[in-house]
């Protein structure tokens, strides 16, 4: 019983050494590809109030840090917008659609079926 006293203790110390179990490596995610550019010239480079003007009031606005972001809704889609600038200076840089157009991020069927309020 003295003798495996120490070699019990030994064993505790050198368990007390070894390093702790790696957590297991986070799965690997894909970015998702960005939308195909290519704006629709009826909405590209407007300013806010032009945009207000076709499609009358956003039904949504998400204020960013020197963008904004207006969504129009139709019947069987949602248009958004995002305006760069500040005040008066605002104009549409990019355009989505969702469902997205093919080929382009904006659909022109659902940018047609947008109605002034």
């Amino acid at each position: 019983m003295n003798r495996a006293f120490p070699i019990l203790i030994s064993g505790l110390i050198l368990a007390g050494c070894a390093a702790p179990p790696r957590p297991p490596a986070a799965p690997i995610v894909p970015i998702p590809t960005p939308p195909p550019r290519g704006e629709p010239d009826r909405f590209s480079n407007i300013t806010a109030a032009q945009l207000r003007a076709l499609l009358g009031a956003p039904a949504f606005v998400n204020k960013g840090s020197g963008a904004e972001m207006w969504r129009y809704d139709a019947p069987s889609c949602h248009a958004y917008f995002f305006l760069y600038g500040s005040g008066t200076q605002q104009v549409v840089r990019h355009i989505e659609t969702l469902p997205a157009g093919q080929g382009q991020a904006a659909d022109p069927a659902c940018l047609n079926a947008l109605k002034k309020s």
